[in-house]
């Protein structure tokens, strides 16, 4: 069925294609983020066990929001780990890193997903799609103050 919210085909396509991005950077940092719960170590390891719980579980709420926005612009999210390593800028990590380099990678992941974010802002301000710049706004505010509350573990 033809979709008419206001938002013409091109321009449905191009935000769909940016929050795929930033759908395949949330996944990916949920995916660090609960590895470096399972397995963080050290004298940090309960305040950084319950930090990495209570992020991860947020991230997981927000890949569903991120997924259903693309739908909702008629476009079948990505859905598979091979998608998500060819669209995401975080890299995976192929060793367990001691706890304060955990610490690190995480700032840069979420600092990642904040740019992935802001970069989303000229096709969804031309299209005047408030939902989706709505949407950015929560992702970047969180992921900001998360790096914020990260990086003050590092000083």
């Amino acid at each position: 069925m033809h979709i008419n919210i206001g938002i013409n085909e091109q321009d449905r396509q191009d935000i769909a294609q940016g929050l795929s991005k930033l759908l395949a950077d949330t996944y990916t940092l949920y995916l660090k983020t609960h590895n470096f719960h399972w397995n963080v170590t050290g004298p940090m390891f309960q305040t950084l066990h319950l930090m990495f719980e209570t992020q991860y579980t947020e991230l997981a709420l927000a890949v569903d929001l991120i997924a259903e926005r693309i739908r909702s612009l008629g476009v079948y999210a990505p859905g598979t780990y091979k998608q998500f390593v060819a669209l995401s800028s975080i890299k995976e990590e192929d060793v367990i890193p001691k706890a304060q380099d955990m610490i690190r990678l995480l700032v840069e992941g979420q600092e990642a997903v904040v740019r992935t974010a802001r970069s989303l802002y000229d096709v969804v301000e031309k299209a005047n799609d408030e939902a989706t710049a709505d949407l950015l706004t929560q992702r970047i505010q969180l992921h900001e103050k998360t790096a914020w509350m990260l990086r003050s573990l590092l000083e």
